[in-house]
């Protein structure tokens, strides 16, 4: 199982460790399609965009996912996750993303 290490400032004094099962989540409940505005600009808009999402995900479903409650509490949730944070998930979820795609086609 893999683990990614993401800065979550611009200054990298703060990071989060992001593993394959949280990479995994957010592709299970396509929590990043549409959530960029045609701008694509990844504000504190956009993070609080995400966490309404997710939040009505959780309240909508009777039985509660393990691995969205996971990701809620490591990833979404977390203190140190703040506008940057999420352009750097972003940008690693496209990347692991593509490599994954890459490697189930070979």
């Amino acid at each position: 199982m893999n683990t990614y290490k993401i800065q979550t400032n611009a200054s990298g004094t703060r990071s989060m460790t992001i593993s394959e099962n949280h990479l995994d989540t957010i592709k299970k409940y396509a929590l990043l399609k549409n959530l960029i505005d045609s701008n694509g600009i990844v504000d504190e808009t956009v993070l609080d965009k995400l966490k309404l999402n997710v939040r009505s995900m959780l309240e909508s479903c009777p039985e509660t996912d393990k691995e969205l409650l996971d990701l809620c509490l490591d990833v979404i949730y977390n203190n140190n996750m703040k506008a940057f944070g999420l352009n750097q998930l972003i940008t690693l979820y496209t990347k692991w993303e593509k490599e994954s795609s890459s490697s189930t086609e070979e």
